[in-house]
């Protein structure tokens, strides 16, 4: 285990929040791709996911007008595979929606290493407090179960 191996899983988490909050879902399914992403699997399917619940804004550079914030991240490297904890929160301002909180909860996520670097092979999503999500989601919330 080396310092360079939990940064490099550390800027994975970071890469996820700045790729969502970009709209690049495409990209999102490729950082996600070679694992599975809450039990969806391959990089089509989970850009598809994300296409499908994220409300864009065309207007705006086709971002869903998020900052996803990634909070105390604590990454355990064993070898070729590692883990990371983390909390997430996700604020957004839109036209309609006043900059707030809209999305907290924790990230559990499993990676492994080989000649190209490491890579997500898991990502479980635990959502623990939910607010306006009106301008953000293009599904009902209750989903979440909360």
């Amino acid at each position: 285990m080396t310092v360079e191996d939990k940064l490099e899983v550390t800027e994975l988490l970071y890469r996820y929040a700045e790729l969502i909050d970009a709209g690049d879902f495409d990209g999102v399914g490729e950082l996600l791709g070679r694992g599975s992403f809450m039990g969806v699997a391959g990089a089509s399917a989970i850009a598809k996911l994300f296409a499908s619940t994220t409300r864009r804004f065309p207007e705006h550079g086709n971002t869903p007008r998020t900052r996803h914030l990634v909070l105390n991240p604590i990454v355990d490297v064993d070898g070729e595979r590692a883990s990371a904890r983390s909390t997430f929160c996700v604020v957004q301002n839109t036209d309609t929606v006043p900059l707030q909180p809209i999305v907290v909860g924790r990230y559990a996520d499993v990676f492994a290493r080989d000649e190209n670097g490491w890579y997500f092979t898991e990502r479980q999503v635990e959502v623990e407090m939910v607010g306006n999500v009106s301008d953000h989601l293009m599904m009902d919330p209750s989903a979440f179960g909360r």
